[in-house]
């Protein structure tokens, strides 16, 4: 097991090489990632660089990224409540149980709560998110997604104590012109 990551080594993950990000993620996920839910739903949208995070090892190697993408709950009258979607988590196979996850998670979270951004999203494990940052289902059962999904796993966070909820499908954001 390796040790646990020193918050030092965190970085903005637009530092690290596109090539890099992408393999760290077919090691993470496999190469059949991109037929994911999650990839359906923020399908077409550039990751978030100021709430999306890098581990590096001492050598500057990449292990571990996390990113954040802008997403929305699209209604059935075509309006959006934007959320911020939050993974992939990916951690090298070999560093991880490492702590690494965990501090990426810690950085994104604390981002979120100082730029005040919408609220956070994901699909994930909610005793794990639930425990460790207070993700919940509460607020997201009138929400679909374009694929197939575990409602349990439907998760989510205000970072400003507003509520969260609605009734759509999670989609892409779409960008309103000024």
């Amino acid at each position: 097991m390796a040790d646990r990551q020193d918050v030092s080594h965190i970085l903005p993950l637009d530092s690290q090489p596109d090539e890099a990000i992408e393999h760290l993620l077919d090691a993470a996920f496999g190469t059949d990632r991109h037929g994911r839910t999650a990839y359906r739903i923020r399908q077409g949208m550039p990751w978030l660089p100021a709430l999306s995070f890098a581990v590096v090892d001492d050598a500057g190697a990449l292990i571990g990224s996390l990113q954040s993408w802008p997403v929305a709950l699209t209604q059935a009258d075509g309006c959006q409540i934007p959320l911020i979607m939050v993974g992939p988590v990916a951690v090298a196979p070999a560093h991880q149980q490492g702590g690494h996850g965990r501090a990426m998670m810690d950085a994104v979270i604390a981002a979120a709560r100082e730029q005040r951004t919408e609220p956070l999203m994901m699909i994930g494990d909610p005793e794990y998110y639930g425990r460790f940052w207070g993700f919940t289902d509460e607020g997201t059962s009138g929400w679909d997604a374009p694929g197939p999904f575990e409602k349990r796993r439907l998760l989510a966070l205000s970072v400003d104590g507003r509520p969260v909820g609605g009734v759509g499908i999670l989609a892409p954001r779409i960008a309103v012109a000024a």
